[in-house]
């Protein structure tokens, strides 16, 4: 079984590790109604994509 010929350093460690991070999460806004919206999918507000309507919505009321 292989040992390792030398302690890694806390800095050596710690540098090797900067890049294992959580990044946010990426949103942008609706062209047509301003609602955040991921990148790429069709607003779940308005049903439209890259300005065009491609899912509609309708306006329901309960009472």
């Amino acid at each position: 079984m292989a040992v390792p010929f030398r302690k890694t350093s806390k800095t050596r460690k710690r540098m090797r590790r900067t890049h294992y991070k959580i990044s946010a999460n990426q949103v942008t806004k609706c062209p047509t109604c301003g609602a955040d919206v991921k990148p790429h999918r069709v607003c779940k507000k308005c049903g439209s994509y890259k300005g065009k309507e491609v899912v509609s919505k309708q306006e329901t009321t309960e009472e």
